[in-house]
């Protein structure tokens, strides 16, 4: 697994064994350089074009990338409330995409963000949204604030904090 699709290929396995074997995957023995990497990571699911799952972490919780696309993609695939855990039956159909994150950094202007380019977490105390760059539908930063501020319960006129973030996305 080392090609440019390692993360997706990592996935996948993830998710066919926890799905058919009911059992974690294991870390490759030897991992690379970008697997050792310590970063947050989304696996975001997909079948027949609509959305199956996603689950991420925005911070690492774990000791390495190839640890955190593990840890999120049986996540994504059996822990995302607003669907179903995946059946052994839909595997065949997955579409998988995992993004590796950059830290996130403060935004002070609206100016400073793009839909196309950066991921927008948005943070009210201890409420927070996050939505992936480049995502279909989302064409603007005020589009995706306002995504952020649904999905973490944060009212229209609260004020918050907006944090800026790039990723490596793997399909």
């Amino acid at each position: 697994m080392t090609n440019t699709s390692w993360p997706v290929q990592l996935a996948r396995q993830t998710i066919e064994t926890y799905v058919i074997e009911h059992k974690w995957l294991e870390p490759p023995a030897e991992l690379t350089l970008e697997m050792k990497e310590i970063a947050g990571v989304f696996v975001s699911l997909h079948r027949q074009g609509a959305l199956r799952g996603c689950i991420g972490t925005f911070s690492p919780v774990t000791n390495n990338i190839a640890q955190e696309i593990i840890r999120n993609a049986v996540e994504a695939a059996t822990r995302d409330p607003r669907f179903s855990p995946v059946k052994q039956a839909e595997l065949a159909d997955l579409e998988i995409s995992v993004d590796v994150l950059s830290p996130p950094e403060p935004v002070s202007s609206l100016k400073e963000l793009d839909a196309r380019k950066f991921g927008v977490i948005v943070k009210s105390g201890n409420r927070r949204g996050l939505l992936l760059p480049d995502l279909e539908g989302v064409d603007t930063p005020e589009e995706q604030i306002a995504i952020c501020r649904r999905k973490a319960g944060i009212g229209t006129l609260e004020p918050v904090e907006l944090f800026k973030f790039s990723v490596r996305r793997y399909t």
